[in-house]
C-alpha cells in the first residue's frame, strides 16, 4: 500500500496513464512547475521521462527518498543530486521494448520503401499522370545498431528475418551473434542502415556527428528511436539537405514537442512525434512498473526495477 498525501506527481500525465494511476493510490498533484509545490511530507515523485525534474524541487522537499520515473530514459533527472542524497530512482524498462521495436522497424521500411510519400502521390493525384519513384531493398543490406542494451537486441532479433547482416557499436560486447565495432564511426562506415538505440548520457551526447554522417555515405539511412540529444541536428540538416546521406526516419528531437523546421520541408525524412512506446497496452504496463516501484518502496522491498546511479 502507498501511504496517503506520500507521493507527489509531478507534470500531467495522459488520460489513460492517469486513470490508470488513480485506480492504484491517489497521488497529490503539482502541474505547474512554475509554482511552489504544495506543503507535506511527500516521500516519492512519480513522473514521466518526458518531464524534467528540476534539482531546485527536491531542494523546496527535503522529505524525499526515491524518484519514480514512468519511461525508460532516466536523462531528466538530477542524477548526481540523488546520488549525494542517497534518494532511490526507478524506471520503467522492458514493457516498451516491444512497442519501441515495432516502431522501428516501421519507420526503417516506411523510409526505405517511401511508403508515406507514396500514399501522398495516389492521394495527389500523382499517379495517372507519372510512374512513383523508385525505392530501396531491405535485404542483403547491412544493418548497424548503435546500443545494444534490451532495445537493441530486440530490435536486433527482429531484424534477422529480413535478411540483413547486424553489427553494432557500445560501450562493450554483448553475448549476441552480432559483429561488434568499439567505435560508432567504423559502424557507420559498415552500415547502409544505422539505427540509434542508446541512452541519453553524456557520453552519448551528439555522438552522430559530422563525422558519422560522412562516414555512412550518401545511400545510407538513420532511424533514431533513443533520444534527440545523440543527434547534432544541424549536422543531419545539412546531410539531409546535401544528399550526404540517402535519409532519415526520427521519432525524437532536440526540441520537443516544436522540433527543428527545417526537417519539415525535407522530402528524404519520416518523421514521428515520439511515439514509440505510445499504445494502449504500453502506457498502462509502464505505468504499472513505475507504481509497483513505489509500492515496493514503502513496503521496504527491492525495487523491480531501480536505477543504478
Amino acid at each position: 500500500m502507498i501511504p496517503v498525501n506520500s507521493v507527489l506527481q509531478v507534470g500531467h500525465f495522459p488520460e489513460l496513464m492517469q486513470a490508470e494511476i488513480d485506480r492504484r493510490f491517489t497521488p497529490t498533484l503539482h502541474l505547474d512547475l512554475q509554482v511552489p509545490p504544495p506543503g507535506g511530507q511527500f516521500e516519492a515523485i512519480l513522473l514521466r521521462s518526458n518531464t524534467k525534474l528540476p534539482e531546485a524541487l527536491i531542494k523546496q522537499i527535503p522529505s524525499i527518498r526515491m524518484v519514480a520515473t514512468c519511461g525508460v530514459g532516466y536523462d531528466n533527472l538530477p542524477l548526481t543530486y540523488l546520488k549525494e542524497h542517497g534518494i532511490k530512482a526507478s524506471n520503467t524498462p522492458g514493457v516498451l521494448n516491444d512497442a519501441v521495436c515495432e516502431l522501428a522497424i516501421g519507420m526503417m521500411l516506411g523510409l526505405l520503401r517511401r511508403i508515406p510519400e507514396s500514399e501522398a502521390f495516389i492521394k495527389s493525384g500523382g499517379w495517372s499522370k507519372a510512374p512513383f519513384k523508385l525505392a530501396t531493398t531491405l535485404a542483403g543490406k547491412k544493418v548497424g545498431i548503435v546500443g545494444m542494451g534490451r532495445i537493441g537486441q530486440d530490435l536486433a532479433k527482429r531484424l534477422e528475418p529480413f535478411k540483413v547482416e547486424i553489427a553494432y557499436s557500445g560501450p562493450s560486447p554483448k553475448q549476441v551473434a552480432c559483429t561488434y565495432y568499439p567505435n560508432i564511426l567504423d559502424l557507420a562506415q559498415n552500415s547502409d542502415v544505422l539505427f540509434l538505440a542508446c541512452p541519453a548520457t553524456p557520453d552519448t551526447d551528439k555522438i552522430v556527428n559530422a563525422q558519422v554522417l560522412e562516414a555512412m555515405g550518401p545511400t545510407a539511412f538513420l532511424i533514431n528511436i533513443a533520444r534527440g540529444s545523440v543527434v547534432d541536428e544541424e549536422a543531419l540538416l545539412y546531410a539531409l539537405q546535401h544528399k550526404k546521406i540517402a535519409g532519415a526516419a526520427l521519432d525524437v528531437f532536440e526540441n520537443e514537442p516544436n522540433p527543428n523546421k527545417g526537417f519539415l520541408s525535407l522530402d528524404n525524412v519520416l518523421l514521428t512525434p515520439h511515439i514509440g512506446s505510445a499504445t494502449t497496452e504500453t502506457r498502462i504496463a509502464m505505468t504499472n512498473l513505475a507504481v509497483d516501484n513505489l509500492e515496493a518502496f514503502f513496503a521496504k522491498q527491492p525495487l523491480p526495477s531501480e536505477v543504478s546511479i
